[in-house]
């Protein structure tokens, strides 16, 4: 059986199970089930890219075989040359059709269409680790606007000479953790600091987290067992912070299905004036928490079965060396060194990312075997 069979065939097998999500994602008692039918309706999307590339697939291959008979009765010269031109053209397009099938076909990330919750946190290196803090979130800022998202701050501590300490947001569009689980982990910089006289380069260092966003049913809260605080916001925006107490503070007990220990979780949110709104976001963010400790041990088991490790859980792994002298970027897992620096500050990651996105993919191919 040569591969395009052997790949065929496994495709036909899918046509069925297509055909009966269609009908199950219609069923009202499917719809009424939430977590069935958003499971359903993933599978439905996925199967469907399959079910096209499978018709594209099949197309380019009658295309070939009509050629090949026609090229055996044709005399014509600048007709058999068409012809020839003709399936060329399908041959070339059948190979590159049987690689993003082999990766349709490998079973992707669950969480990758989920919108995130990044938190950027200045680590070693004080004063100048909260000022490259502020520098990664710009950066970001520019890639979330270039790529149409959207982002919302929930909440930020500013450093003493600017950047920040910390700062949580939430990024919402399309494919967004499938692209920015990439930047999970620590990134270090090496700079002479504004406030070195010296002239010399510190190394100092900030971590990103990228969550996936936990939706409604992903997780369940007692929200009853959920004691809320208010507090008036600190910042811009006039009288109105001063009097009313728009922030909120969620302190939450939950056992820890891995240690079996109860953990209090605290959330806080200061992100509009309207405190109903507030305690929404709170709450969303409360479920991402918990879902995101849940989802650890998931993660945690993919980084293990991996020689390399390019989009973890690993939060502790250095990923990415940010050096200013030499206006150069070096992402440690996959050897990848560019010298535009400024570009890059400036929210232009995307080749960064791609390589991410190429390496990931051929391990995934290589594990499944395809």
């Amino acid at each position: 059986m040569t591969n395009s069979d052997s790949l065929l065939n496994r495709l036909n097998g899918l046509v069925s199970r297509y055909e009966e999500v269609a009908t199950l994602v219609t069923d009202p008692d499917v719809i009424r089930d939430q977590k069935r039918y958003v499971r359903l309706t993933k599978e439905y999307k996925d199967l469907g890219k399959v079910m096209e590339a499978r018709k594209e697939y099949l197309g380019h291959m009658q295309n070939v075989k009509d050629a090949k008979e026609l090229l055996n009765t044709e005399e014509d010269r600048e007709t058999r040359e068409m012809l020839r031109q003709e399936m060329d053209e399908s041959e070339k397009r059948l190979g590159e059709l049987e690689e993003k099938i082999k990766l349709l076909l490998v079973p992707a990330d669950p969480e990758d269409d989920k919108n995130v919750v990044m938190e950027i946190r200045g680590g070693t290196g004080g004063d100048e680790a909260a000022l490259f803090a502020g520098d990664l979130f710009r950066m970001y800022s520019k890639y979330i606007e270039n790529k149409g998202w959207k982002m919302s701050v929930s909440s930020f501590n500013e450093g003493t000479v600017g950047g920040y300490k910390e700062i949580i947001f939430n990024v919402t569009g399309e494919g967004v953790y499938g692209i920015l689980k990439y930047e999970s982990g620590v990134h270090r910089v090496q700079r002479v600091p504004a406030t070195e006289t010296q002239g010399r380069v510190h190394t100092s260092a900030a971590t990103v987290a990228v969550l996936p966003e936990a939706e409604e049913f992903d997780v369940e809260i007692n929200e009853g067992a959920i004691k809320w605080d208010t507090f008036r916001s600190s910042g811009a925006g006039g009288q109105n912070v001063n009097k009313v107490e728009s922030g909120v503070r969620a302190r939450y007990m939950w056992r820890n299905p891995f240690t079996n220990e109860d953990e209090e979780i605290l959330v806080e949110c200061t992100e509009t004036r309207d405190q109903p709104k507030n305690k929404e976001r709170a709450l969303a963010r409360l479920r991402t928490f918990i879902y995101d400790k849940e989802h650890q041990k998931y993660l945690d088991d993919i980084a293990s079965r991996r020689k390399t490790l390019v989009s973890t859980g690993d939060r502790s792994a250095k990923i990415r060396t940010y050096n200013y002298p030499q206006g150069r970027i070096t992402d440690h897992r996959i050897g990848y060194t560019i010298y535009n620096l400024s570009a890059f500050m400036d929210g232009q990651i995307q080749d960064c990312i791609d390589h991410l996105i190429v390496a990931e993919n051929a391990e995934r191919l290589k594990a499944s075997e395809l």
